[in-house]
């Protein structure tokens, strides 16, 4: 054999030897599983610190409650008719849902759920809530509007679109309280729906209110009118009274011509000057005066019954009659007015009530048995999952950055910077320790 090719066949034997002895080359991921593995024991006390960190962090963050009510479907106005448009459609092909939901987009209308969820995130509901719990003082916050913020942070309102059923949940730090909270949404959502309705039978109800506080006052005034010209005038049943004095005067005029009669027969047997005709004298001269004084004779038109009258003359009565009527009609008037508009406003007030939409409670608020945050387990093994993964971050990136050339731009780029920095750092903190602390018999 050839020198020459002998010798070249001998180094292609020994680099085939050294190929079969180096080890195969490691993949990336494989390669990192052995550098973590032998930095095992560093990783392992990595973990261990941060779930240690971890569960004593989850100690401190105070516990949180849920408590939640849940309100039924609120009656719509016109669902009847929305409904009654549903099944028409669902017969064309379109499903009831599909049609009332299509129908309500057409017609503009909103569904009481949305005006229930719309009320619940009002200014004026949280701003009663705030006062009425002092929950800026709870919060640590001075304005109605961080208090509010953190309120509604802590307020979870959500509609089921299948049922529609409402949801309302609470969180708080205090259990009794997260469920008072709750409860109050209930009772603010139902005030405001009573106060901010503008239904017809509300507008109706508030104007026959204002009508019948003046009808009454028409009322009083016309009775006391009424009251004041009767006892003035002695007026209280005209037909009545009238009839009386009619009977009354017929009485007295019989008993005058009787006692004229028999004066006349005594006149013609006795003297003037006897005992028995001056008597029935004097009877006839007091009939006269009384049947003039019913009759009313020299009556000069007063319309005011005479103080030494005990009761007004048939004169009088026709006068003081249209007067009374007068008065009395419009009493009448006044009572009658007042009686038809107090059956219409309690007919309002009922129609107001079925329009109102009614707040109907599923579940009340009860006071949370457990806490709803924080779940402390999960939490303290996640801070030593994160522990875990920076510590591997930390040996992987500290292996890599070993193995750069030293000349390598990057490296000396972050050398240089890194230095730069140290020394900028040195220099402030001298300059800072030397200002606080000056050497004896420097300058201040």
């Amino acid at each position: 054999m050839n020198p020459l090719t002998q010798e070249t066949f001998e180094k292609a034997e020994q680099r085939r030897d050294l190929v079969d002895a180096e080890p195969a080359l490691d993949t990336p991921s494989l390669a990192i599983a052995r550098l973590l593995w032998q930095h095992r024991l560093r990783l392992g006390k990595a973990t261990l610190a941060s779930l240690l960190i971890a569960a004593v962090i989850t100690l401190l963050i105070p516990n949180s409650y849920e408590s939640t009510v849940q309100l039924m479907p609120p009656d719509s106005q016109g669902s009847s008719g929305i409904a009654m448009l549903a099944s028409l459609m669902g017969k064309s092909g379109l499903g009831g849902s599909a049609g009332s939901s299509l129908i309500g987009d057409v017609l503009g209308s909103k569904s009481s759920g949305d005006l229930f969820i719309g009320i619940l995130h009002s200014r004026t509901v949280k701003d009663r809530i705030i006062d009425r719990f002092e929950l800026r003082k709870v919060y640590w916050t001075r304005t109605y509007a961080g208090a509010g913020q953190k309120l509604a942070s802590r307020t979870g309102v959500e509609e089921d679109r299948k049922t529609g059923i409402i949801s309302i949940t609470v969180k708080d730090q205090d259990r009794v309280r997260a469920s008072q909270i709750a409860g109050t949404y209930i009772e603010e959502l139902d005030r405001l729906l009573s106060q901010v309705s503008t239904s017809s039978a509300r507008r109706e109800r508030i104007f026959l209110e204002q009508r019948l506080a003046v009808v009454h006052d028409e009322v009083q005034q016309a009775g006391k009118d009424l009251s004041e010209f009767s006892s003035k005038n002695a007026t209280l049943d005209l037909q009545a009274q009238g009839k009386a004095t009619m009977e009354s005067a017929a009485a007295l005029q019989g008993q005058l011509i009787a006692a004229q009669s028999e004066l006349n027969g005594l006149e013609q047997i006795y003297t003037p000057d006897n005992i028995r005709v001056r008597s029935l004298q004097a009877r006839v001269s007091e009939l006269q005066r009384e049947l003039n004084k019913i009759g009313g004779k020299g009556y000069t038109g007063a319309t005011t019954l005479d103080v030494d009258a005990l009761y007004p003359s048939i004169r009088q009565l026709p006068v003081l009659g249209m007067q009374y009527m007068e008065l009395y009609r419009r009493a009448k008037i006044a009572e009658t007015v007042f009686e038809v508009l107090t059956q219409e406003y309690e007919m309002a007030k009922l129609q107001e009530a079925k329009e109102i939409p009614s707040v109907k409670v599923l579940d009340w608020p009860k006071v949370a048995e457990k806490k709803s945050w924080p779940p402390r387990t999960l939490l303290s093994l996640g801070g030593a999952f994160l522990g875990f993964l920076l510590a591997s971050c930390w040996i992987v990136g500290n292996q890599f950055w070993s193995e750069l050339d030293g000349d390598e731009p990057h490296k000396k780029f972050v050398r240089e910077t890194w230095a730069e920095t140290k020394r900028f750092l040195y220099k402030k903190r001298t300059q800072l320790f030397s200002h606080l602390y000056p050497r004896k018999g420097s300058s201040s």
